[in-house]
Parts: structure tokens; C-alpha cells; sequence
């Protein structure tokens, strides 16, 4: 199954991307997480050491190892090939922890729009080469857009999340996010509600996005909050209600997703 989860910045999704990873992983899926968020943090939700995480570089910085895999050359105009030999990168690169394989992806900082460069050509083709070539259960944490996904990579993609809490800004996101999903092909969408403090909370997400089928909710729990303050994963915790519910989640999305 390869999963996308995406929503407003701060509802949560990189929490519920790290937990339900180690869940997959402890019922013995073997797991790739991708973060693709810029502000990356799922390795600290995975409960990846700092001294391990700190020292990972994301594909976006990699510029001598596109240029090699493109044969980028700077003479003729900056050609490069458009399909490069990936498959051996991500287990050359992946962080393995407790049966998670890791891989930041990174975004290129390249001024203006519509970047076609040697980064971001080997982006894109690792991603295509992770979403449909590789036979693990893929969990991708995104930011609030779905920009690593094009239409000859979103067809792979099983499922995409959208998190959303109760509050108007994060319904909009979560509006726009659905837009754009249904424009590059993604089939299957379902909301997760998260820091909940009831089930008004649930119903109002409910309510605001009655197109999209809810996968579950997440509560407003003091675990998380403990879990952040001490850079623990919420799944190290122990199983709290917020790892519980999860693992409801869980069990709703392998039976709704296939």
C-alpha cells in the first residue's frame, strides 16, 4: 500500500505519519518512510537518534549525485538525460530504524516555476521509482500541497490522508488539497481528525467535508504533547490513547484502502 498524508501545516500529519509507520512495522510490513515535507521531521517522529537524524541529507542537496546519475554536462545548453538510474539509491541512503527505512527527499530551491534541473529531475524519478516499483507498504509525509506528486506518480499512491483539526483555516487546506488530488488522478481520499476535544470536534469536520470519507480521529492527547517535549515518538510511549486510536486508524485504512 503506498500512502500520502498531507494537510495544514501543524495539524499533526507528521505525528500520524511516524506512528502509523511503526505500526505497519511491528505487525512485520516492511516499511519505507518518505518524508517529503520541507520542514522535515518524521525521523524525529520515527524516534530516529538526533545524532543519526542531524546528519541526513535530503536528495534536493545531493547536486553531485543528480549531475552523475543525469549526466548533466554544462556544455550544449545544460543537457541532461530525463530518466536516470535510480533503484539502488534508496537503500544506499535510507536511515534503518526499528524496521523503518527512512528517506528525506528534500525540495529544490530553484527560483521561478516549472524547474527542470538536474535535482529536480532525480526527484522525481525516485519518487515514481518508490511509489510503483518497490513492493513496500510506502508512507509519504507531505506538506500542504502535493507538489513531488505528477500525474505519472499519483496513480501509484493508494491512498492520501488529509489531517485535518477543527478549525476553519485547516477545512480550507483540506478543501484545496482534495482540488488538487482529484486534477492528477488519486482515487481513494480520507480524513483523519486530529487534536480533537470531543465528538463535536469529529462531527464538525464531518460536517465541513462531507465528500470525504473519516478514517478516525485523534484526540487531543497530553502523550503528544510529552512525546514532542522530550523528541520521543509517540509509539516509544507506550500504547497511550493517541497510539491506541492510531491503531484503529490503522486497522480502518487496510480495510478501506485496498
Amino acid at each position: 500500500m503506498k500512502i500520502a498524508i498531507t494537510g495544514k501545516g501543524g495539524v499533526g500529519k507528521t505525528t500520524i505519519a511516524g506512528t502509523l509507520s511503526r505500526i505497519f512495522a511491528e505487525e512485520g510490513y516492511k516499511v519505507l518512510a518518505i518524508d517529503a515535507d520541507p520542514d522535515a521531521n518524521l525521523a524525529s517522529a520515527l524516534g530516529v537518534p538526533e545524532e543519526i537524524s542531524k546528519k541526513i541529507m535530503p536528495f534536493s542537496k545531493m547536486r553531485k549525485l543528480a549531475a552523475e546519475r543525469t549526466e548533466a554536462s554544462e556544455s550544449y545548453g545544460g543537457l541532461f538525460i530525463l530518466n536516470p538510474k535510480v533503484d539502488d539509491l534508496p537503500d544506499q541512503f535510507c536511515v534503518d530504524h526499528q524496521g523503518v527505512k527512512l528517506l528525506v527527499m528534500g525540495t529544490v530551491e530553484q527560483g521561478g516555476g516549472g524547474c527542470v534541473c538536474p535535482e529536480h529531475t532525480l526527484l522525481k524519478r525516485l519518487m515514481r521509482h518508490l511509489l510503483v516499483e518497490r513492493d513496500e507498504v510506502v508512507i509519504m509525509d507531505m506538506e500542504a500541497g502535493i507538489e513531488h506528486l505528477g500525474r505519472g506518480t499519483a496513480d501509484a499512491v493508494d491512498v492520501m490522508i488529509i489531517v485535518a483539526e477543527p478549525g476553519y483555516r485547516s477545512i480550507e487546506t483540506a478543501l484545496r488539497i482534495r482540488s488538487l488530488a482529484k486534477d492528477v488522478g488519486i482515487k481513494k481520499l480520507f480524513v483523519i481528525g486530529s487534536k480533537l476535544r470531543g465528538e463535536e470536534d469529529a462531527e464538525f469536520i464531518r460536517t465541513c467535508l462531507p465528500e470525504i470519507p473519516y478514517l478516525g480521529s485523534l484526540p487531543f492527547c497530553q502523550d503528544i504533547i510529552e512525546a514532542d517535549l522530550n523528541r520521543r515518538a509517540l509509539f516509544d510511549a507506550g500504547n497511550g490513547a493517541s497510539v491506541l486510536a492510531l491503531k484503529k486508524i490503522q486497522e480502518r485504512l487496510m480495510a478501506e484502502g485496498e
